[in-house]
Protein backbone atom coordinates (compact mmCIF):
# COMPACT_ATOMS: atom_id res chain seq x y z
CA UNK A 1 0.00 0.00 0.00
CA UNK A 2 2.76 2.77 0.60
CA UNK A 3 4.17 2.11 -2.67
CA UNK A 4 0.87 2.57 -4.43
CA UNK A 5 0.67 5.78 -2.44
CA UNK A 6 3.94 6.71 -3.79
CA UNK A 7 2.96 6.28 -7.38
CA UNK A 8 -0.04 8.84 -6.80
CA UNK A 9 1.62 11.33 -5.20
CA UNK A 10 4.79 11.36 -8.15
CA UNK A 11 1.58 10.80 -10.93
CA UNK A 12 0.21 14.14 -9.45
CA UNK A 13 3.42 15.94 -8.77
CA UNK A 14 3.99 15.16 -12.55
CA UNK A 15 0.67 16.41 -13.84
CA UNK A 16 1.10 19.89 -11.94
CA UNK A 17 4.83 19.96 -13.50
CA UNK A 18 2.94 19.30 -16.65
CA UNK A 19 0.32 21.67 -16.07
CA UNK A 20 3.04 24.48 -15.14
CA UNK A 21 4.51 23.50 -18.19
CA UNK A 22 2.04 24.33 -20.78
CA UNK A 23 0.75 27.54 -18.92
CA UNK A 24 4.42 28.91 -19.42
CA UNK A 25 4.72 27.57 -22.91
CA UNK A 26 1.43 28.87 -24.46
CA UNK A 27 1.23 32.70 -24.56
CA UNK A 28 -2.08 34.26 -22.96
CA UNK A 29 -4.51 35.47 -25.91
CA UNK A 30 -3.41 39.43 -26.22
CA UNK A 31 -6.92 41.71 -27.46
CA UNK A 32 -6.79 43.18 -30.84
CA UNK A 33 -7.19 46.82 -30.14
CA UNK A 34 -8.76 48.43 -33.07
CA UNK A 35 -7.37 51.83 -33.49
CA UNK A 36 -10.30 54.57 -33.91
CA UNK A 37 -9.34 58.22 -32.68
CA UNK A 38 -13.06 58.25 -32.26
CA UNK A 39 -12.32 56.17 -29.09
CA UNK A 40 -10.50 59.04 -27.99
CA UNK A 41 -13.57 61.46 -27.61
CA UNK A 42 -14.27 60.92 -24.38
CA UNK A 43 -10.43 62.99 -23.58
CA UNK A 44 -12.21 66.40 -25.71
CA UNK A 45 -13.31 68.29 -23.03
CA UNK A 46 -9.76 67.52 -21.27
CA UNK A 47 -7.60 68.43 -24.10
CA UNK A 48 -8.92 71.84 -25.37
CA UNK A 49 -9.46 72.93 -21.56
CA UNK A 50 -7.67 72.31 -18.43
CA UNK A 51 -9.69 70.04 -16.99
CA UNK A 52 -8.68 66.85 -15.81
CA UNK A 53 -9.59 64.03 -17.83
CA UNK A 54 -12.06 61.35 -16.91
CA UNK A 55 -12.03 57.81 -15.67
CA UNK A 56 -13.38 56.66 -18.94
CA UNK A 57 -10.45 59.09 -20.69
CA UNK A 58 -7.85 57.80 -19.40
CA UNK A 59 -8.87 53.83 -20.13
CA UNK A 60 -9.62 54.76 -23.70
CA UNK A 61 -6.10 56.56 -23.68
CA UNK A 62 -4.42 53.23 -22.52
CA UNK A 63 -6.23 51.05 -24.72
CA UNK A 64 -5.64 53.24 -28.05
CA UNK A 65 -1.75 53.56 -26.48
CA UNK A 66 -0.41 50.93 -29.31
CA UNK A 67 -2.06 53.17 -32.06
CA UNK A 68 -0.71 56.58 -30.62
CA UNK A 69 2.01 56.10 -33.23
CA UNK A 70 0.12 55.60 -36.22
CA UNK A 71 -2.22 58.74 -35.22
CA UNK A 72 1.15 61.06 -35.02
CA UNK A 73 1.86 59.70 -38.49
CA UNK A 74 -1.36 60.35 -40.34
CA UNK A 75 -1.10 64.40 -41.21
CA UNK A 76 -5.00 64.99 -40.35
CA UNK A 77 -4.58 63.43 -37.10
CA UNK A 78 -0.79 64.49 -36.12
CA UNK A 79 -1.59 68.43 -34.63
CA UNK A 80 -4.36 67.21 -32.70
CA UNK A 81 -2.42 64.10 -30.88
CA UNK A 82 0.55 65.96 -30.41
CA UNK A 83 -1.32 69.24 -29.22
CA UNK A 84 -0.18 70.62 -25.26
CA UNK A 85 -3.84 69.06 -24.10
CA UNK A 86 -3.40 65.74 -25.60
CA UNK A 87 0.01 65.53 -23.78
CA UNK A 88 -1.30 66.73 -20.94
CA UNK A 89 -3.85 64.12 -20.74
CA UNK A 90 -1.79 61.28 -21.47
CA UNK A 91 0.52 62.64 -18.53
CA UNK A 92 -2.15 62.82 -16.68
CA UNK A 93 -3.49 59.34 -17.44
CA UNK A 94 -0.28 57.79 -16.72
CA UNK A 95 1.08 57.04 -20.52
CA UNK A 96 4.16 58.12 -21.92
CA UNK A 97 3.88 60.12 -25.19
CA UNK A 98 5.09 57.77 -27.70
CA UNK A 99 8.20 58.26 -29.44
CA UNK A 100 8.21 57.13 -32.87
Amino acid sequence: MHMNMMKKVCGGFALIVLVALVLLVIPPKAEAVTCSPVELSPCLGAITSSSPPSTTCCQKVREQRPCLCGYLQNPSLRQYVNSPGSRRVASSCGVPFPTC
